[in-house]
């Protein structure tokens, strides 16, 4: 494997999808990680997939504030450090119109996908970076950038998000940068619905003919939490296969 690069990531629902991409391409280069997540066997799956001595895994709910603590103080005594911190934890339970949305419901996607970043991001902060700097990528999505017909609630969960991410920038700085990625479809378990069934067709949509796999998304969180992006912060990266081009037209 890659020589140790000495840095230490904490990826938060990262047992599959865009959060396992994201911690394959930091332990590729040589960081070591923490993957969270709500099942346990997914977790252990992923931390042998990844390698035992690069990976260790929290179990529990994002939006459970015992969890996140425990996810870093695991994190700090495994490995001294956490130098990057990828809030990729999210929900979206519902399928339809926002007018007739169950208000609960609203308050459990805001808790697991805004709430719960802030509070793994005040963590990490006090935990390491403060004094020592580092990274924060906030995993958005396009939702947040535009209308998003019947997934409105993750929508307007992740324009809240994107604003979080403005706002940590501003107040971690300079110690800490802060940014975001806002994806268009990525092919995981978690956007069957958007797919499924009519891949091709969905595709055909995207100037560059196909639809996001979870590599693509580790690449630009591994450039954000890199040197190569040490004059960047408060930035929301999107990720779409050109979809915003299609913007106006037609």
């Amino acid at each position: 494997m890659t020589e140790l690069s000495g840095k230490v990531a904490l990826v938060t629902g990262a047992s599959r999808g865009i959060g396992y991409g994201v911690a394959e391409a930091l332990v590729a280069r040589g960081d070591r990680v923490c993957i969270t997540g709500r099942t346990e066997d997914a977790l252990k799956e992923a931390v042998e997939r990844l390698g035992p001595d690069r990976a260790i895994y929290a179990v529990g709910k994002a939006h459970d504030e015992a969890h996140q603590a425990a996810a870093v103080e695991r994190t700090m005594e495994a490995f001294g450090r956490v130098d990057y911190l990828v809030n990729n934890a999210g929900t979206n339970p519902v399928f339809g119109p926002i007018a007739d949305l169950d208000l609960n419901v609203a308050r459990k996607v805001f808790e697991t996908n805004v709430v719960s970043a802030l509070g793994f991001a005040q963590r990490t902060w006090h935990a390491w970076q403060k004094d020592n700097g580092g990274a924060i990528v906030n995993i958005a999505s396009v939702a947040g950038l535009s209308p998003s017909p019947f997934i409105g609630a993750y929508g307007v969960s992740k324009a809240a998000m994107i604003n979080l991410t403005v706002q940590l920038a501003h107040e971690f700085a300079p110690k800490v940068r802060v940014n975001a990625i806002a994806p268009a479809v990525v092919k995981t378990k978690f956007a069957t619905a958007l797919y499924e069934g009519r891949e091709e067709e969905a595709a055909a949509a995207y100037p560059l003919g196909r639809l996001g796999v979870p590599s693509d998304i580790g690449g630009a969180a591994a450039f954000l939490t890199s040197g190569q992006s040490d004059w960047v912060t408060g930035q929301t990266l999107v990720v779409d296969g050109g979809i915003f081009l299609n913007a106006g037209t037609g």
